[in-house]
């Protein structure tokens, strides 16, 4: 019998069962459901297709770190499996891409007078000796999704596609940049709520 996955953001946002986030929580079974399912969609498929687990936790790990998500890069490097020298390099690559955002070029135009110079990240020699070229250049797209998306383009899908990653491939990277980001706010908002409500109870408490 298959053991049903703990609901991730509830474990993230360290929330309990009755407590006051929980039953917020509760009042939208439909949303918490669903972020569910996109979790299990993206990081528990019932076939890995084009990237493999590995793959995937290492560009989780590696997001949920540029965002200082420390509750998620622990709960993302440990779906790492078997090889120490990616994940000590995974960490040292977090360590070197963490920056300030976003920033970047539009296309010439009205947008242009909003262009913030930022440095572009590229993996170390070591680095990419440890993760390989494929992950390598998964990175580097993830650091450009996170700090620099204006400046997306073919050609930045061009690198992807050159260092050996799929079309199909392309999407699911993509889609797990994005869910690591909406997970990240609905944790860092549910912690919030977590501590305000817990505050108002205890000043009730208190006047009582």
């Amino acid at each position: 019998m298959t053991v049903p996955t703990p609901d991730v953001i509830d474990r993230l946002a360290d929330l309990h069962p009755g407590s006051f986030v929980d039953r917020i929580r509760k009042e939208r079974p439909e949303t918490r459901t669903n972020a569910q399912k996109s979790y299990l969609a993206l990081f528990e498929p019932a076939h890995e297709g084009d990237v493999t687990r590995t793959e995937r936790f290492v560009v989780a790990t590696f997001v949920a770190g540029l965002h200082r998500a420390d509750a998620a890069e622990a709960f993302y490097v440990s779906g790492i499996e078997g090889d120490a020298a990616v994940i000590a390099a995974v960490k040292s690559e977090i360590e070197a891409g963490r920056t300030s955002g976003p920033y970047g070029k539009y296309p010439s135009g009205p947008l242009s007078r909003e262009d913030k110079p930022g440095p572009v990240f590229t993996v170390s020699e070591s680095g990419r000796k440890a993760l390989g070229q494929k992950l390598s250049a998964a990175l580097e797209h993830s650091h450009l999704l996170v700090y620099r998306p204006r400046e997306a383009s073919p050609e930045a899908l061009q690198a992807l596609l050159d260092a050996g990653w799929t079309t199909t491939a392309l999407v699911t990277l993509s889609q797990i940049v994005a869910f690591l980001a909406f997970q990240i706010r609905v944790v860092t908002g549910l912690a919030a709520l977590s501590e305000a409500g817990e505050g108002t109870l205890a000043s009730a408490t208190a006047a009582e």
